[in-house]
């Protein structure tokens, strides 16, 4: 509960504001209490990690070294706030300022969780304090809702790493909290609603995800149970390609589910992949288990995008589109790396004992997982947060020389 009598005037001013915005959700603030840290990453999480980097555990070892490794974990890292962002060539195409400093802001905040060293908090809150005094909107369709979905949810995840943090003040966090409000969630909404204009099935399944996530994770955040219900509930019933049931559409029976967007690209069904397996950890991390909803329905997606990305052929479906044709798998992209498997390896594998043969073997072919910027520096580097060895490894194994190497 926030003491609003040891705030400033300001401060006071902001927090009746946070709490009045969202007139495209129901206003209605439950009290239902949400976990915090609650998204990607919880308190027991950090303490199993630090227990294990602690024994020189693998491959929690490795990951904290390639962790480390990354410059934007660096104290050196120099955030580039813009007043308005705008992701296609309408404007100044400066997105990459905005997935270069996220991305800063969480590796930041992982350090200063794991280590425990302040200096790596105070610098992750003055880069999310830089964005929130300055950013204003995001702008130029159809590009703004993937950037705001996107972008959204990784700013929300380092927000929501470093909410505890003590020198954080209240009046900068919920200036913060504001920005998310206004200038994120109601892209997220209002895309997950219209569209763009276009018929619900127009855009890939990435673009209902991005903005699922970003909307589930800002209401984490907030505290707002009424923006988290609306995504997970889009996740159930959504009437676009982002819903579960349109995401991972056809059911094969052999523990095999073809993932909308298999037909255009790899690179894009990957994405699906990974953002479906960071929907539901966030989920997981509120106590809803939606990594089990309909029959485990996202394994079976990544299980197919995993088979066909490790060389193996898979079944295909023509997929019906209003916009677009998909009659064949396509081979663009096949086999590229992306840090998106030790999530759904170590919660379908490790966690639930389930039989997940070629997400492991994806698994095992990226270890170990770097985070933005690894996997190139164009956006598609930036559109996963990684460091799944680190983060979701929930067992001991060995690492070869090469795996070793930061």
């Amino acid at each position: 509960m926030i003491r609003l009598k040891y705030l400033s005037k300001r401060a006071v001013l902001l927090y009746a504001l946070l709490m009045s915005i969202g007139s495209q959700a129901s206003p209605t603030l439950h009290t239902e209490a949400f976990v915090h840290p609650g998204l990607l990453q919880t308190r027991e999480d950090f303490t199993r990690i630090r227990e294990k980097l602690a024994n020189y555990n693998q491959p929690w070892l490795a990951g904290w070294q390639k962790l480390i490794a990354n410059p934007h974990a660096s104290l050196a890292w120099q955030p580039n706030p813009m007043p308005v962002v705008y992701p296609t060539s309408g404007g100044p195409n400066n997105d990459s300022v905005l997935f270069n400093d996220a991305a800063a802001a969480y590796a930041l905040a992982l350090r200063w969780q794991i280590s425990n060293n302040p200096a790596y908090a105070d610098k992750a809150v003055s880069i999310l304090n830089q964005w929130a005094s300055t950013l204003t909107a995001i702008k130029d369709k159809p590009g703004r809702a993937l950037v705001a979905g996107l972008y959204g949810y990784q700013l929300a995840n380092a927000a929501e790493l470093l909410r505890s943090y003590p020198k954080w003040r209240a009046e900068d966090f919920q200036r913060f909290q504001g920005m998310m409000l206004t200038v994120f969630y109601p892209i997220n909404h209002d895309f997950l609603v219209n569209h763009d204009g276009a018929r619900p099935d127009h855009h890939g399944a990435n673009w209902d995800l991005a903005n699922m996530n970003s909307m589930l994770a800002i209401g984490v955040l907030t505290d707002r149970r009424d923006l988290y219900n609306e995504a997970v509930d889009y996740f159930k019933h959504g009437t676009g390609n982002g819903a579960l049931a349109h995401a991972v559409w056809k059911l094969y029976g052999d523990g095999l589910g073809q993932v909308q967007e298999s037909g255009r690209d790899q690179s894009h069904a990957m994405l699906d992949i990974a953002l479906l397996g960071s929907f539901c950890q966030m989920a997981w991390s509120q106590g809803n288990d939606l990594f089990g909803y309909q029959n485990n329905r996202v394994l079976q997606g990544a299980e197919y995008v995993a088979k066909y990305n490790l060389g193996q052929e898979v079944p295909f479906t023509p997929i019906p589109n209003s916009s677009f044709k998909q009659t064949v798998i396509s081979a663009d992209h096949r086999g590229e790396t992306r840090p998106i498997w030790e999530l759904l390896y170590n919660h379908y594998a490790v966690r639930k004992g389930l039989s997940a043969p070629n997400v492991q073997a994806m698994a095992n072919n990226v270890q170990v997982e770097g985070g933005g910027g690894d996997y190139g520096a164009d956006r598609v580097g930036y559109v996963q947060l990684g460091y799944g060895t680190l983060l979701y490894s929930l067992g001991e194994y060995g690492l070869s020389e090469m795996q070793l190497m930061p």
